[in-house]
């Protein structure tokens, strides 16, 4: 009996019979019937398709594969190219081809698909990045996997598990919201199985990621960062609506779906545990959903109690004592307590910068050839941070959850990182956009001390979107400033919670034309935010940057911290040098 090689348009699946994922994948479509006699409109349905060939299959016993003889007889019959598959001895009538299911060959070294490829990820040494430590330090390198992150794991555990609780049926549409990772696994199980897939995501997600989930052939609805999760436009709210709206939708929610944390308990955790042949005594995992670190924590604890379980958290975010406010590090951190995480699972939460997350990833790929993501630098600068206290019996692993690939627009993009303030692009004269301000904050204060904010001018002057426009011109007046920009949240500001610019010339073209908008909210009436410019860019840059403005915003490593404008530069140019030389 050959093995399985006809062409198959159809696949008739008798009294509900299993099949194998490797027939399901050949058949262009599956039509399911009773055992018993076909029916005129099953043979119509399938005549109307022009099948080349139509399989049929049952269920692996003698008694069924009566039934799918007598099914097969009544299609050829009716004029139809029928192909029985079977491993079992099938007697059917002349014309009709049998064929085996299982492969009857030496066996091929090759997996069934690619969801089988998911897990088993290897465990790399990092001398160079431990090379001040005393104690051993390792990653797991969780972007080996398909998808290129450690998303992949839950991804499939949830969508096994809304398969075998009816959640989810053939057809249907995934809706989940996410920064990326877990829907690049989700697309990867739904190109498999057959779902179309919608994701929301957060506009400060870089772009290569949001290209990849359309490669995958996923709808993607991009939603804005700086909103609480419950309001109506958050990624969240906008997943609840859009998978209340879809007819056959099914949601995983991984934030509060309890087989994200139990993917990792029943697979990551064991291959640590095995892979260090149970000499771990710490665990660091940067906290997203708490899925990762939550499982693994819970299985090595059962397996050791003194094992150390460390979480790494991005500056703002909730885990680490934060309000929730925004950074810039990507798919972890978080504004609320998601069900998915253990809050007594974690012995101690090191709150990591963005600054430190991005230099730290950088540096692992540079020393250690790792191509890491942002989330990768957090957990390896928290694992540092604990491992500078630990002896050589310890042993650190610090879990690399995806790859610096979706990322090289941002954290490998020297412009990103300059204008973001992470990096310093300037000279050894230290004409800098630092410079800049500094002097600028010297002549306010009328010192030249450098400690100008003392003397009244702050250094970041600011209107809230629900002050009003009479009260932004009192502003602009008290500190003789021509614009200002507009802030949900007083500083230390994130990016994200810059909104917009009000200007006395934009103010007052608005009150000539509507003299009673004096009290009308400045969100109604005010311009985009400032192009931005970091700290450390060079002079030339700021002057070309003011070519096309009159201000920029500065950034200092993420966070905005004053502004310079064509007047400030003169002043910065025409000025004294720093011990009374000319510029």
């Amino acid at each position: 009996m050959p093995t399985m090689m006809d062409i198959m348009d159809v696949l008739v699946v008798v009294d509900a019979a299993p099949v194998s994922e490797r027939l399901a994948a050949r058949a262009r479509r599956r039509m399911d019937i009773p055992a018993g006699l076909v029916t005129s409109g099953t043979i119509a349905d399938l005549r109307a398709h022009i099948p080349r060939s139509v399989g049929v299959i049952g269920a692996a016993t003698e008694a069924a594969t009566v039934e799918v003889a007598e099914v097969a007889r009544q299609l050829h019959r009716a004029g139809l190219p029928v192909a029985v598959y079977s491993d079992l001895p099938i007697t059917v009538e002349s014309g009709i081809q049998v064929y085996g299911i299982t492969d009857q060959g030496p066996p091929i070294d090759a997996a069934e698909s690619l969801l089988d490829l998911i897990g088993d990820t290897p465990l790399v040494r990092m001398d160079r990045m431990g090379r001040d430590l005393s104690a051993q330090l390792f990653a797991k390198l969780e972007f080996l996997n398909p998808g290129g992150s450690i998303k992949d794991r839950p991804a499939l555990a949830m969508i096994d598990a809304a398969e075998r609780d009816g959640m989810l049926s053939r057809g249907g549409t995934i809706v989940e919201p996410t920064s990326g990772n877990t829907g690049v696994g989700l697309a990867i199980v739904a190109a498999r199985r057959g779902y179309r897939c919608i994701f929301t995501m957060p506009d400060k997600i870089a772009t290569e990621k949001v290209a990849l989930l359309r490669a995958y052939g996923a709808e993607v609805v991009v939603c804005p960062t700086a909103v609480d999760p419950d309001h109506p436009d958050s990624y969240y709210s906008v997943a609840r609506r859009l998978t209340e709206g879809t007819p056959g939708a099914y949601m995983p929610n991984q934030y509060a779906n309890l087989h994200n944390p139990e993917a990792h308990e029943h697979s990551t955790g064991p291959e640590l545990w095995r892979q260090t042949a149970g000499r771990i005594t710490h665990l660091v995992a940067s906290i997203g959903t708490g899925g990762t670190i939550t499982g693994i924590g819970r299985y090595l604890k059962a397996q050791n109690p003194q094992v150390q379980i460390i979480g790494a958290d991005p500056e703002g975010s909730v885990y680490s004592g934060g309000q929730g406010r925004p950074y810039l590090v990507e798919g972890i951190g978080e504004d609320f307590w998601p069900a998915t995480y253990d809050r007594d699972i974690a012995d101690r939460v090191i709150m990591v910068s963005d600054r430190d997350s991005f230099l730290t990833a950088r540096r692992v790929t540079r020393e250690e050839g790792i191509l890491a993501g942002g989330s990768c630098g957090t957990a390896v600068w928290a694992a540092l941070e604990v491992g500078r206290d630990l002896g050589p019996d310890a042993v650190i692993v610090v879990v690399l959850p995806d790859s610096g690939r979706g990322y090289l627009s941002k954290v490998y993009d020297e412009g990103w990182m300059a204008d973001h303030g992470f990096l310093r692009a300037g000279g050894s004269s230290g004409d800098t956009v630092g410079a800049i301000l500094a002097h600028k904050a010297q002549v306010a204060s009328g010192s030249g001390s450098g400690d100008a904010f003392g003397s009244g001018l702050p250094p970041l002057i600011h209107v809230h979107p629900s002050e009003s426009v009479r009260s932004a011109i009192a502003v602009l007046r008290e500190y003789g400033v021509s614009q200002m920009p507009v802030v949900k949240a007083e500083p230390p500001l994130s990016l994200a919670e810059v909104v917009g610019t009000v200007t006395d010339r934009g103010l007052l073209q608005c009150l000539v034309a509507d003299p009673t908008a004096v009290d009308t909210p400045v969100e109604a009436v005010m311009g985009p935010p400032l192009p931005m410019i970091g700290t450390g860019e060079p002079v030339d840059v700021a002057a070309a940057r003011l070519a096309d403005g009159a201000a920029v915003l500065v950034v200092d490593a993420g966070h905005p911290t004053g502004i310079v404008t064509r007047s400030d530069l003169l002043e910065f140019l025409a000025g004294p040098r720093p011990g009374g030389r000319a510029r």
